[in-house]
């Protein structure tokens, strides 16, 4: 997990897992899209494939490199840890509780329905 911390914490590398992240580029276009040098985004690729965030595939003479979408996922266990519960988590619990005093409030409307509804007929039968 350090390794991936230590690749997402550049600025650069964040945009190029942006850009894999839409889709798979090769490497002249990831560098196409940056003011700094070839050798540099070259480097920050090596980064963010020995951390295990992308993958690269050689085809002739080009490297095409792709997002490895699950590589974040002990980075994002350990900052949804520390987060604690997630906003929806709080709003589906809330609803949740809703849901069910909305049934406990129809459950005892109906049984005093029923109720009323059979005191109504015996006192028709004895009426």
């Amino acid at each position: 997990m350090d390794a991936v911390a230590q690749a997402v914490a550049d600025p650069i590398r964040r945009r190029i897992l942006v850009m894999l992240h839409e889709a798979p580029r090769v490497a002249g276009a990831i560098a196409d899209a940056f003011s700094v040098s070839r050798p540099a985004v070259s480097r920050h690729l090596r980064v963010l494939r020995e951390a295990g965030l992308v993958r690269d595939t050689v085809s002739g003479r080009e490297r095409e490199y792709a997002l490895e979408r699950d590589a974040l996922a002990p980075l994002e266990a350990f900052l949804a840890r520390l987060r604690g519960p997630s906003v929806w988590s709080q709003r589906l619990d809330a609803l949740e509780t809703e849901v069910h005093r909305v049934r406990r409030r129809r459950q005892t409307s109906e049984q005093a329905a029923e109720g009323s509804s059979r005191t109504r007929k015996k006192e028709r039968k004895t009426g």
